[in-house]
This record gives C-alpha cells, structure tokens and sequence, in this order.
C-alpha cells in the first residue's frame, strides 16, 4: 500500500470517527434537552376548530378578551376566568366565568361579570386546600388578591405588598402579571415591571412579599425572540422541576407580535429557556399560555383575543 493509500484509509476512518461520534454526541445532547424539556412539555399541534372561546364581539361587557386568563379541570368540569373588557378599554377591564364539559365547547356565567365594581384582569388562580386565590392586575398594572370558597364569589384582599431585598417598597409604577406558587418553602411570587424582566418574592403569610433578589431571575433575550418585553403566565411543577410558561416580543412597536415560550428551574431563582423557543411561530401571535392536564395527555391554552388549544404531540 502506497504512502498516499494509506493516508487516504486513515482520512476516510477518521472522518468516520468523527460521524459515529457527531451522532452520539447528537443523540446525547437530545437525551439531555429531552430531560430538562420533555416533549410533552414543548411539542404542541394545534386542534382543529380553534378557536374554542372569543370575545362576545357584540354590545356587551365582554366584546373582547384580553391577556391571561385562568383554566383548571376538575373532574368531568373545567373552569375558566377570563377577563372581559368593552374593546375600548374606557370602562374597566372586568372578570368573567365560564365551564365546559370538554375544554372546548364554554357556556358563559349567568352572572357575569362576577365583580362588576372592580377592575381584574390578567388574573390566576391557586386552589389551596378548600381555599381558593385569585392573583390579577388592577387598574394601573397594580397587583391585588382575592379569597374565595367556590371560585365564582370573590373578596378583595387588597393590594400585594413587595418590598426589595432590604425590605423598602419596590419603586411605585406598575407591577404586573402577578404569577403565585405555593412549595414547601411559602408563597413565591413571580411579577414583571413594564414587561422588562421577570422577578420573584417571598412570603410566609401572603401579607409581605420579599424579593430573592432585586435583579430578574428571568431577563429578557439574548435570544432575538423576547428581547424587548416578557411577562410570565404559569409556573407548572413536573418530574422534580419547574416550567414557566411565559410570552415574550421583540416588537417595540405596537401592534406586536407575542410568542409563548418555556424555561426551566429547579429552584424558582435560576432559569435556563428552552433553545427550541418560541413554541409557536411568531407570526401565529398566540400567548397567554395556560398547561392544563385534560386525563390523558397536556394541552396548551393561549388565551390572548382569542383562547385556542393545542394537544402535547410526542410523536417527533
């Protein structure tokens, strides 16, 4: 065997080495993506017939939805609490009720809105024991809490409290898309100011919220996708972690384009975003993002304008 024979052979095993160890390498990486964001966590199709539940579209308080809104499964029944406004966003943005037998097909409360009086919106919901907990925005983006014995009559627990690290009131301005987790540690709080980052505070009692940190522990990018703002819509424990569901633009303009998008925790404090961010393509503008188990597989609710459903696909 000549010279150059030989190192043709050794090129050609070589660059054979470097495939089988580019596969493996490959297949690995996917074992570990698959363990930090299992598929049925992230791969999503839509259904057929969206959207399942819209704005009345007509002269009532309720001609449009807008921004998050709240669904749970209980049994053969799902709940949804929505917020409804005029389209015009002159009278305020108020809380409306609707069940389902199948999280398709809604039938509105008869006494919608539920607190006519006050301004809800963006809201969710804790079911803690036989106690429930209502979590929305006010007018001004201003955080408040609810109680509530059966989820459809609710009482204002007033404003949330935040203070920084050291214990003085965060800076006045808006404190949005209130996001409440109970673990065994207490109440933990995930909020956004001006959409410019996602931060999170303690409390024992639901009176006092504490940052962890005065800094976000999710921040915006570097990802083009949500460079400019990112509110967080859910935080869903599953298999020992923690996902936040959240939606994020890279619009500064209006009208934007908003994508839903995942990141992962085991601690609430520190995150590391799916690298198949967005879920969805931007163009679709769905966020608002709710997980809901229906029994049998997840599905993912975006509920901004328009509530639209989609069914955890794992066969990719």
């Amino acid at each position: 065997m000549t010279f150059c024979t030989r190192s043709r052979t050794h090129i050609r095993s070589l660059v054979s080495w470097i495939a089988v160890c580019g596969v493996a390498l490959f297949a690995t990486s996917r074992l570990w993506a698959d363990d930090e964001f299992p598929p049925e966590l992230v791969k999503f199709q839509a259904r057929a017939g969206n959207p399942v539940f819209t704005g009345t579209g007509t002269d009532t308080w309720d001609i449009k939805i807008r921004e998050r809104g709240w669904i749970v499964r209980e049994g053969d029944t799902w709940r949804m609490w929505y917020s409804g406004y005029d389209g015009t966003r002159t009278n305020p943005v108020r809380l409306g009720y609707a069940t389902s037998p199948d999280g398709f097909t809604w039938t509105r409360h008869a006494d919608n809105p539920l607190h006519p009086d006050l301004w809800i919106e963006d809201m969710m919901i804790v079911r803690d024991q036989e106690d429930w907990y209502m979590f929305a925005e006010g007018k001004g983006d201003q955080p408040q809490w609810f109680t509530s014995r059966d989820g459809i009559t609710w009482e204002r627990r007033g404003t949330l409290d935040v203070r920084k690290t050291d214990g003085t009131p965060v800076p006045p301005g808006p404190l949005g898309t209130p996001t409440v987790i109970r673990t065994k540690a207490g109440w933990n709080l995930l909020y956004e100011r001006s959409d410019a980052g996602i931060w999170l505070a303690r409390s024992p009692d639901l009176k006092v919220w504490t940052n962890v940190q005065d800094e976000p522990v999710i921040a915006r990018g570097p990802e083009e996708y949500d460079t400019q703002m990112v509110a967080l819509n859910q935080v869903v424990p599953y298999k020992g972690k923690y996902y936040a569901y959240y939606h994020g633009t890279r619009t500064p303009q209006r009208p934007r384009l908003w994508t839903t998008n995942v990141a992962v925790s085991t601690d609430l404090v520190h995150w590391k975003k799916y690298p198949g961010n967005p879920l969805f393509p931007e163009a679709e503008n769905k966020s608002s993002g709710i997980l809901v188990h229906d029994g049998h597989r997840f599905r993912l609710y975006t509920m901004h304008e328009k509530v639209d459903v989609h069914f955890a696909d794992v066969t990719n």
